[in-house]
Order: structure tokens, then sequence, then C-alpha cells
């Protein structure tokens, strides 16, 4: 026999103060939750790897200094000259230790042996501490040269 026999068939309780919940509110109070916010993110961040930066060997810093000093003097000869570049260098992560290395093209605005950066004409900035190459493309630049009236 079954206990609940006198209640079965009986109508479903409505309240009168709360409104009935809809079904998507009801599967809310049973879904997952996260007990540790933010645990996700630091978890995330310990597996995002980043490079230690290279020192560049005595080859490659006097490489580039007679490259920077070229462009320096080309700059000066040529006003309103703009050299074409491809750079690499070193970003450092604001997060964590290391970094990553990144490749970029553009016009040369200004090098600044003083405060050791070099700014394209879009005036981003990078540090000459922080290159790994400097790469002058020199058919773009000889044309360059040429247009300013060289």
């Amino acid at each position: 026999m079954n206990d609940y026999q006198d209640i079965l068939h009986l109508p479903h309780h409505e309240s009168q103060t709360h409104p009935r919940m809809s079904m998507t509110e009801r599967a809310a109070q049973f879904s997952p939750f996260a007990a540790l916010s933010g645990y996700d993110d630091a978890v995330e961040e310990t597996e995002r790897l980043t490079e230690t930066f290279r020192e560049r060997s005595e080859e490659e810093e006097s490489r580039l200094n007679e490259i920077t000093a070229s462009l320096i003097r080309q700059m000066e000869q040529h006003p309103g000259f703009h050299p074409e570049v491809r750079i690499e260098y070193f970003e450092p992560d604001e997060r964590k230790e290391g970094g990553a290395y990144r490749m970029r093209e553009g016009q040369l605005r200004f090098i600044d042996p003083v405060a050791g950066t070099l700014e394209f004409t879009d005036r981003t900035k990078i540090r000459l501490d922080l290159l790994r190459s400097l790469e002058e493309k020199m058919i773009k630049a000889s044309k360059a040269i040429t247009d300013c009236g060289a």
C-alpha cells in the first residue's frame, strides 16, 4: 500500500506571494558555480608562456650600432626622409617575468640615441636596448632619398 495515496492527486500548490519561476530560472539554481572566483583566470595566467630576453652578442651589438648610425646620418642629410625598416624587438610582459619577441615594419620618424629610443611615423616608440635586429629596406629607402631631391 502507498503511504501517499491521500495527497497524490491534490492540485499543485501555487504561492500567493511569489510568482512561479520559469524553467530557466529554476535551472540556474542548480548550475555549476565558481567556488573560487578568479581561480580559472589565475590558472590560465600561469599556463601562459613567456620568452626570456636574450642578451645580444658583441657582433650583434656592433651591427645594430652601425645600422643605427647609418640611419641617423641618412635622416640628418635628407630632412623629411623616413626610412622603411624591419625590426625584431623584445616586448616585456606586464604581468609576469619574461615577454615576447615581436616583428615590426614601418617608417622611422626619429632615432634618439640619448633617450635610447627609435620612433616610427605612427609615434610608436621602441627602446633601442630591446632591439634584436634592425634591417633597412634598401629598395624603398633609396627611392625615398631620390624622391626627397637627393
